[in-house]
């Protein structure tokens, strides 16, 4: 950040830069700032004085636009000196505003500077007309250094906002020697102390350390002068605590305070004070209140406690300040002593409120949160291929019914926007997004979104193809006759032009173009030879057109003999030695053949010879099967197959072959005979057909969201040559197939891109020839595009020795969506490229050694993970490895536990695992008490990293010191171990009765011999009067050997023992006395004692008082309460005031102090004020409460409101 430009009178203006988007701030200073100065304090507060000069005019706008705000000129971060001014300048262009725009100007997180202006703060709001920008300045006089700190600026017009930060940094001027400014600030924290040492300044935008504080310059009037251009010189007079003075001042004399130590925000100082002075007070009714906040997760329970002081008092529970009814399921109150419970059942997030809990004038409050569960999606989208303009539905079904889903195309929300173009509907737990008319533009990636999921499908929007299903003819007609072209597409919408020689036909009274359905028909009546051309129609929208030829036949009229030769007319299929005709494989096979002949010509039509070895009995060349057809008369002369039909008409000769077939490929012969003559022609039929299925489809490879799929050509080709393919693919879980592309595909491997990752495919493939388009080729494979993993990570050198080496490595940081299958290791001698195999195959362990290497070797190591994608880019050793083991002294690691007394129980398993280094294996060895330790006493089982040392059941003698030594060559380390194997005591010796007194009996023992291999940690002592022999337990864990035993009944004799006790337990046995202890009988005389009588009588006073109760009329009612009092009170019930005692809808019950009122089927007139009074002659008491009887159809509605 460059420097701000100081003016001429002191001010600085902090530089200014073209606003790049909100809260941007500016670079670091350039220079290092001075020393900062004593941070304010979190308590102070600003109150800055009135009445300054006003700033300067502001410099000429900076008309820069940004295109991503509203800022034009944002404020940039600035440096001042104390006692300095500097300025802060934003400007905003109100080009595009509709209202003028308002703008705020922040110190920290939340303090608002407009009501601190003053003497050293003003803003300033100036607009030019002309550039129609608004000028926003904040102006800093005399900084101060608690001035310093983060502040922001922020503007807003309507429903557009921006915000910037900048930081101020204050720097102290330098003060004469012997001279501190920072002692004329005082910081307003509880205490007032003075902080010895600097305090820097916050320039934290996220502390309210920072804070604009004004108003914490607590001065005394003689203390020290101001001056702008001088330093302060500060009184030597000690600190004075201005909060311990006006905690201790009457409020008479605050105004008075303020005056003589300079205190300007009196009012934030009382409030505070206020503050400190008040104590936290005890609440009188509740013992436990209710924590601050609860969470629950929606559909379950949850219970409310507290605890209150009077077990009999009533609470109440509100829910955001209503009373909450005890009725239904919903909630359930409970009263347990002292506890209230509020049970809340099934929450919603209706039930997200404030509860509170009230006890007389007194209560709690709590907040309640629902969180709802993570929705799940159930069943996923499925990708879709539609035409355009077709209606798509994209479906999915979520776990949680009226769950919220977010919808996104390409990674952008969806919503309702004006052209409506996209719909969402809810259908319980289903979901739709529904596009009316598909369009290209809709073509893409959609996901919907839970908080527990998502799912993606593609959709593909493919333009609409025109079918022809027929297609115009040529025609041939003669002068007078009707001429029809007939074509019939699929889209019956579709419109058309007809043209002739490239000039459009109109309608007129020979012509008539009619559309009806799917046929298009172009009928000329009483053609003419101008009539004669190309025709062809052009369907509206498609780039393709259909085409046709009329052929006028002239007829000339010649005077001829009789007898007329036959004669056959092909000059509309060109008089070409062999003419071809192709039909369609399923399509009708018309041959019309024109011919003239008088008298009529016998017509005989022949399949697989020519014409000119048709002999006139009509046999065939002798060769090759042969099929042959004859009409005489109009009359089938010879019977043929059930699809072949032979007509003639006046003029025409027609074959037809119903269905055309591959076998009906071949040569046809016409000949026509009568008297006169004869005459023949050879047609070519060839028939042409859909190839066969693709062969051999399989995938070659597979990516992160592609495939790539092979293929074999179809057996067969249809009679016309394969000019592509055409790809499907669909998911395992789904029963749509999409085609991938539209155009056919030439080659025979196919890239499909656009999968999703970890999602299961399979591939089908069609082949396309000029006749259509195959059946599909079996489904591929089930695949799934993943991606080959990332390369393992921390490949090192765990071990290495003269023969093998130790590998060790960790997962890959990216496995991808399938699971890993394992790893392969390979190595390779240095100077060489060829990787050998480390093992035959994979291994799942993220370890390995490598053995049966050649010592000296100098080897490269890399390790690769595998995934059904294939290898990862490998991870390989920074530097070969010689293969050769190092030596390493040897060292014991003995563990921390082992390191004291080991202590064990007889019986119990010792284990101990001791683990060691070193290189060569060491040698090992055990002792105990300095002795070699026998296999026989303990097993000791070795390995190249550790050492076992086993008992399997341990004894005392197993107790002792035990050695263990490793050893390399004439290096060694040793450990020891002690294991201490402690049993039971013995019990104690020589128990005797020492004296007996009174009540009490002196006992004495020594300590066993047999203490169990540990310290006897105390005795147990235990009496037994002799005529029953139970013994009782006196002292437990008693530590001496002597004892006196209190308290025994007169009259008894007693016998005592002692068991001893140490680590393991008591003593098996114990010492028992030998001789008993009689307490002697003493003379007493029985003063029976003296009572008063005690006064029982008790006025009645009601224990649990009558609850509010809300009933359902004509369902039974009881009102219940208790009463104590002595002698017993009388009981009389009353409605309204009004003694219901004697009236028969009512009914009375009396037990154990437990009153009941039975209502037998309340009406709505039933409600009221019941009162229950309880009389004696002490006194009287009185508790009442308030039945509610609603009406049967009253339960459905509270229910709804509850909810």
């Amino acid at each position: 950040m460059p420097e701000p430009v100081k003016k001429a009178d002191g001010n600085t203006r902090a530089p200014v830069a073209p606003a790049d988007g909100p809260g941007e701030s500016s670079a670091e200073p350039e220079q290092a700032p001075a020393p900062p100065a004593a941070a304010p304090t979190e308590d102070q507060t600003a109150a800055p004085a009135q009445d300054a000069p006003p700033a300067e005019d502001p410099q000429p706008p900076d008309t820069r636009q940004d295109l991503t705000g509203l800022f034009t000129e944002k404020p940039q971060s600035g440096e001042v000196t104390v006692g300095e001014n500097i300025t802060f300048v934003a400007k905003v262009n109100a080009e595009s505003l509709l209202k003028k725009p308002t703008i705020k100007w922040f110190k920290g997180k939340w303090m608002d500077l407009a009501s601190k202006s003053g003497k050293h703060l003003q803003l300033k709001e100036t607009y030019d007309r002309n550039t129609k920008v608004y000028t926003f300045e904040m102006h800093v006089i005399a900084a101060k250094a608690n001035f310093a700190g983060a502040y922001r600026c922020e503007v807003t017009s309507r429903d557009k906002f921006d915000s910037c930060n900048f930081d101020l940094t204050v720097h102290e001027a330098s003060a004469a020697e012997g001279l501190d400014i920072r002692a004329a600030f005082r910081r307003t924290s509880e205490g007032a102390k003075k902080r010895s040492g600097p305090q820097t300044s916050s320039t934290d935008g996220k502390e309210d350390s920072g804070e604009l504080d004004f108003s914490t310059l607590l001065k005394k009037s003689s203390s020290f002068l101001k001056s702008s251009n001088r330093a302060v010189q500060v009184s030597s007079e000690p600190d004075v605590d201005v909060w311990e003075i006006l905690k201790n001042a009457p409020s008479s004399e605050y105004q008075k305070l303020a005056f003589q130590y300079g205190i300007t925000d009196l009012r934030g100082m009382l409030k505070r004070l206020k503050k400190m002075k008040k104590e936290e007070k005890k609440s009188a009714a509740f013992h436990k209140k209710l924590d601050p906040a609860y969470q629950v997760t929606k559909g379950h329970k949850i219970k409310l406690a507290v605890e209150v002081a009077n077990p009999d008092v009533e609470v109440k529970w509100l829910k955001n300040g209503k009373e909450i009814q005890p009725t239904g399921s919903k909630f359930i109150f409970e009263s347990v002593g002292n506890m209230r419970y509020l049970t809340i059942n099934h929450c919603s997030l209706a039930d997200d409120a404030a509860y509170c809990c009230v006890v007389g004038e007194e209560k709690c409050t709590t907040e309640l949160f629902v969180k709802e569960p993570p929705v799940l999606i159930v069943n996923n989208l499925e990708d879709q291929m539609v035409m355009k303009g077709e209606r798509v539905e994209l479906e999915c079904e979520v776990s949680e019914e009226g769950a919220n889903v977010k919808w996104e195309k390409d990674g952008v929300e969806l919503t309702r926007d004006e052209s409506f173009k996209y719909r969402f509907k809810k259908d319980g737990c289903k979901h739709f997004l529904i596009i009316n008319e598909a369009t290209k533009e809709d073509c893409g990636h959609y996901k919907v979104k839970t908080n527990g999921g998502e799912s993606m499908a593609e959709l593909l929007v493919q333009e609409k193809e025109l079918e022809v299903y027929q297609s115009i003819a040529d025609l041939t007609v003669k002068a007078k006759d009707q001429a029809v072209f007939k074509c019939e597409v699929s889209d019956e919408s579709v419109r058309g032009t007809w043209y002739k020689n490239g000039v459009e036909v109109k309608s007129d009274a020979r012509i008539n173009i009619t559309h009806i359905g799917r046929i298009h028909k172009l009928t000329i009546d009483d053609v003419k030879p101008e009539d004669e051309g190309d025709y062809t129609f052009v369907p509206d929208g498609h780039a393709f057109n259909l085409s046709a030829k009329l052929n006028f036949l002239e007829v000339k009229i010649d005077y001829v003999p009789r007898q007329d030769p036959p004669k056959i007319h092909l000059d509309c299929m060109g008089r070409t030695a062999d003419s071809t005709i192709v039909v369609v494989a399923g399509n009708k096979l018309r041959l019309d053949v024109p011919i003239t002949g008088d008298p009529a010509p016998t017509v005989v039509w022949t399949k697989g010879e020519k014409a000119s070895s048709v002999k006139h009995d009509g046999e065939g060349r002798k060769g090759g099967p042969t099929s042959s057809w004859t009409l005489k008369d109009r009359d089938m002369v010879t019977e043929g197959d059930g699809r072949v039909h032979v007509e003639t008409t006046k003029g025409h000769c027609i074959f037809t072959i119903e269905g055309a077939e591959r076998q009906d490929e071949g040569i046809y012969s016409v000949v026509v005979r009568n008297p006169a003559g004869e005459d023949t022609a050879d047609i070519n039929v060839k028939v042409v057909d859909v190839p066969d299925p693709p062969q051999a489809l399989k995938i070659l490879s597979v990516g992160e969201d592609s495939c790539v799929v092979q293929w074999d050509p179809p057996l067969f080709d249809g009679g016309q040559p394969v000019i592509g393919y055409v790809l499907e693919r669909k998911k395992i879980k789904s029963y749509r197939w999409m085609r991938l592309n539209f155009d056919p595909y030439p080659e025979t491997t196919y890239e499909a891109k656009r999968m999703i990752e970890g999602v299961a495919y399979e591939m089908r493939v069609y082949a396309v020839n000029s006749i259509g388009m195959s059946r599909h080729s079996p489904a591929s494979q089930p695949f799934v595009p993943v991606a080959p993993t990332s390369e393992p990570i921390g490949l090192c050198v765990d071990d290495i020795t003269d023969t093998s080496i130790s590998l060790k490595w960790r997962r890959p940081e990216r496995i991808g969506s399938t699971e890993l299958e394992g790893y392969g290791i390979e190595y390779c001698k240095e100077g060489t490229d060829e990787w050998i195999p480390a093992i035959q195959g994979l291994t799942e362990r993220t370890s390995l050694v490598i053995r049966d290497l050649t010592t000296g070797d100098k080897l490269q190591f890399r390790v690769r993970a595998y995934n059904m994608a294939g290898p990862s880019t490998p991870a390989t050793l920074a530097q070969p490895v010689t293969i050769r083991e190092i030596m390493q002294r040897p060292k014991i690691w003995l563990p921390r536990n082992l390191r004291q007394t080991l202590i064990r129980k007889v019986g119990d398993t010792v284990n101990l695992v001791i683990p060691f280094q070193g290189k060569p294996k060491p040698m090992v060895t055990w002792s105990k008490d300095g002795e070699p330790l026998d296999p026989s006493f303990a097993n000791v089982r070795n390995s190249d990293v550790d050492t076992i040392l086993f008992i399997r059941k341990t004894d005392r003698k197993h107790s002792g010191k035990y050695d263990l030594h490793v050893q390399i060559e004439n290096v060694e380390d040793t450990a020891s171990i002690m294991l201490q194997v402690v049993d039971l005591p013995g019990p104690p010796e020589a128990l005797k009765i020492v004296d007996v007194w009174g009540f009490n009996v002196a006992l004495e023992w020594k300590p066993p011999k047999d203490k169990g291999n540990c310290e006897i940690t105390g005795y147990n002592v235990q009496k037994a009067d002799k005529k029953t022999m139970e013994w009782f337990t006196v002292y437990d864990q008693y530590r001496r050997s002597n004892c006196v035993v209190s308290d025994l009944i007169m009259g008894n004799e007693y016998v005592f023992r002692v068991f001893a006790i140490n680590l393991v337990g008591l003593s098996p046995e114990p010492c028992i006395t030998k001789d008993s202890a009689y307490i002697q009988k003493t003379g007493m005389e029985y003063k029976p004692p003296t009572h008063k009588n005690h006064d029982f009588t008790e006025a009645p006073k009601f224990t649990h008082p009558l609850v509010n109760r809300s009933v359902i009329a004509g369902y039974n009612a009881t009102l219940s309460c208790s009463v104590r009092g002595i002698p017993k009170p009388k009981v009389t019930w009353y409605k309204n005031k009004m003694d219901i005692t004697n009236e028969a809808k009512y009914r009375m019950l009396s037990k154990q102090g437990v009153l009941t009122l039975e209502i037998r089927k309340p009406c709505l007139f039933d409600g009221g004020v019941y009162m229950c009074k309880a009389v004696n002659d002490i006194g009287e008491d009185i508790v009442e409460c308030k039945l509610e009887v609603r009406p049967p159809n009253g339960r459905q509605t509270e229910l709804a409101t509850s909810w």
